[in-house]
């Protein structure tokens, strides 16, 4: 029986003997993952990452394991693996519109009008998210939110304040309000209003020197050919606004010493910062005056580039007998030679370049005996800035007949618009030649975004002084950048300018100094002043 017993013992120690050295017991393994338990005995002492291997588990480059790849296997281990992704959200949301209260010319004292409906806009936000096993742990805005569509402004119109004194006036007077044509004849206070609907662009605004009609633009939807139609309304009844002919007008203006006939130019949509591209091109026309009608039209100039920066548009301006035609572009201005149907020069001078979305181009003002006309030109350099940048803007009057050019102000600035008033009579019973008016910036250096004062001065620009704003108060300030917008007006008699301060009109006594304010709403603008 010992014997026996010993064999066996022997025996299980030689069993024992033939094991491998390396092998050891199994051990349990849990890995947590996509949502399940994975539970697993492996038979050797692997590290983290081998036993995912014989898993079939692959980590993706942001997902998260709770121990090292290189930790070895104990028992009863855990571990946990959290995958991680990363996705762009974008997520739209409604923009509120704002409920603005303004004051406009036509409404009754105390009443309302709805001038706009509003409506809401539309922002999309994008976002990088974060996401641990589908869940959301971090939100990050990816750039600044994009309006993908504005807001659209409430504007609901009250009764404006209105104390108007009742000043005698010679002609009319007619203006823009609200983008609606406006007009005043007689005495400041017999104000009437000519249209309701018509979106006026202020590209054009021109009045006959009768003061019987008004020809004018109107801004058409984005979704038209065009944009803009060419409108005749007259002044003296309620007859309503005639549709002309011409569409896409750039520039368009009565001919003196005819009943019937438009001058005008015109562009095409175009997908730039103005919406146009100018066509540079100069039109005659006649229409019959009841019905609009086109009677005869005539090229006066083919299309062409219009030279540097030519999109932007030629201004024209007529002398006051209709003989002649004016013209000016970013780089000059001169007179329109009907007979060769070509462009003469009288001045020529370096485009103000600047980066905008518009181009400034010389005002243009005839004298009454239509022998001089006032200008402005961009100056030379003062240091060593290129010619395209130079500040400096002077006040020119030259012959029509190019035998001389005299300075009248230098660095007057670019907005300094000098027009030539009628005859006038200084005192009662003497007459004399008339005035030059012309606008003074109040920093030379910076005349772009300068305010302005009204300078008045005897024809040859002696005797000048300043007439408008009074002492003290803020200077007039450029609103409209357009093509040949106005900022005042001479009355036909010369004794009165009607001048645009703070997008309201005022009356401006030229002898007395006197204002007055006409407008009260802020939506003033392109004054015009005929007989």
């Amino acid at each position: 029986m010992i014997r026996r017993l010993f064999l066996i013992g022997v025996a299980a120690i030689a069993l024992a003997a033939c094991r491998p050295a390396d092998e050891a017991p199994t051990i349990n393994v849990s890995i947590v993952v996509d949502g399940r338990t994975i539970r697993l005995s492996p038979p050797n002492i692997v590290s983290v990452d081998k036993l995912l291997a014989s898993a079939g588990i692959e980590l993706g480059p942001q997902d998260r394991i709770s121990h090292p790849l290189v930790a070895h296997i104990e028992a009863n281990m855990m571990i946990t693996i959290r995958r991680v992704r990363e996705e762009e959200i974008c997520e739209q949301q409604e923009i509120a519109f704002k409920r603005l209260t303004m004051a406009k010319e036509g409404v009754p004292a105390g009443g309302q009008q709805v001038g706009q409906i509003g409506r809401p806009g539309i922002e999309e936000a994008c976002y990088r998210v974060r996401l641990e096993d589908d869940e959301e742990v971090e939100r990050v805005l990816s750039d600044e939110p994009l309006v993908v569509q504005a807001p659209i402004d409430e504007i609901i119109y009250i009764g404006a304040t209105t104390n108007i004194a009742p000043i005698a006036i010679a002609g009319r007077l007619s203006y823009i309000n609200h983008n609606n044509v406006w007009t005043i004849k007689g005495n400041t206070v017999n104000k009437r209003q000519l249209t309701t609907a018509h979106n006026l662009d202020s590209l054009v605004f021109h009045q006959h020197e009768s003061g019987a009609r008004i020809v004018f633009s109107s801004e058409t939807d984005a979704t038209d050919d065009f944009f803009n139609e060419l409108w005749l309304i007259g002044t003296d009844d309620d007859a309503e606004p005639l549709r002309l002919s011409p569409t896409d007008a750039l520039y368009a203006e009565w001919r003196p010493r005819s009943s019937n006939t438009i001058a005008y130019s015109t562009g095409e949509r175009s997908a730039g910062p103005t919406g146009w591209k100018a066509l540079n091109n100069l039109w005659l026309m006649t229409i019959d005056l009841e019905s609009g009608r086109a009677l005869t039209i005539q090229e006066a100039l083919p299309e062409s580039s219009g030279g540097l920066y030519g999109w932007w548009g030629t201004h024209f301006a007529w002398s006051p007998l209709g003989n002649q035609l004016a013209w000016a572009r970013p780089d000059g201005f001169g007179l329109v030679d009907f007979e060769r149907r070509r462009l003469a020069s009288l001045a020529d001078y370096a485009v103000f370049k600047r980066a905008t979305d518009w181009i400034w181009l010389s005002s243009l003002s005839w004298s009454g005996d239509g022998q001089l006309l006032a200008s402005v030109v961009h100056g030379l350099p003062q240091a060593d800035e290129p010619a395209e940048t130079s500040p400096i803007f002077n006040v020119v009057v030259s012959s029509a007949d190019a035998r001389f050019a005299a300075e009248v102000e230098a660095s007057a600035g670019m907005w300094a618009a000098p027009s030539f008033s009628p005859p006038a009579g200084a005192n009662p019973g003497e007459s004399h030649e008339g005035y030059l008016a012309w606008l003074r910036a109040r920093e030379p250096q910076n005349s772009m975004n300068s305010a302005y004062d009204l300078i008045v001065a005897d024809r040859d620009g002696s005797n000048e002084r300043r007439l408008f704003p009074p002492i003290g108060a803020d200077g007039m300030r450029k609103q409209d950048l357009g093509l040949t917008p106005k900022d005042y007006a001479w009355s036909p008699d010369a004794r009165h300018i009607a001048a645009i301060y703070h997008g309201d009109l005022w009356l401006v006594d030229v002898l007395t100094e006197e204002a007055n304010q006409l407008t009260f709403d802020g939506g003033s603008s392109n004054p015009v002043w005929t007989r």
